[in-house]
């Protein structure tokens, strides 16, 4: 089981709401809510790394990462402005490893919960 830490204000906006929940499944492995939760074209830069683009590239990379187990996922800001999003904070791993990310989203449009596009920085602490 992941243990959560959000920061208290992460209920002041549905959308704050949303990417609070898209973060959360992401590090329990919740592929279907993810994938769910974005369009068919999506687009996710991993900065530094790789590329992926549409729901089967992202969906058989989230099955790669579903085997690196999340214990501690602390979202210290989450962040909204008509359809742009971002997120960071720390993850550590159940083998001890701890990372820190931001993501920036953007979504369908201002009143869309899909995202579209998303740009992750990660690296390891």
């Amino acid at each position: 089981m992941t243990k959560i830490v959000s920061s208290p204000n992460c209920g002041n906006s549905l959308k704050m709401e949303f990417i609070k929940q898209f973060n959360v499944a992401f590090a329990e492995g919740n592929i279907e809510f993810l994938s769910a939760n974005v369009t068919d074209d999506i687009a996710w830069n991993i900065i530094g790394d790789k590329r992926i683009e549409g729901i089967k590239q992202f969906t058989a990379e989230l099955e790669k990462m579903k085997s690196e187990e999340v214990a501690e996922l602390v979202l210290e800001q989450i962040l909204s402005h008509g359809k742009e999003g971002a997120a960071n904070g720390t993850l550590k791993m159940q083998d001890g490893r701890q990372y820190a990310f931001s993501d920036f989203y953007g979504f369908q449009g201002a009143k869309g919960n899909k995202i579209k596009t998303m740009s992750s920085y990660c690296i390891e602490i």
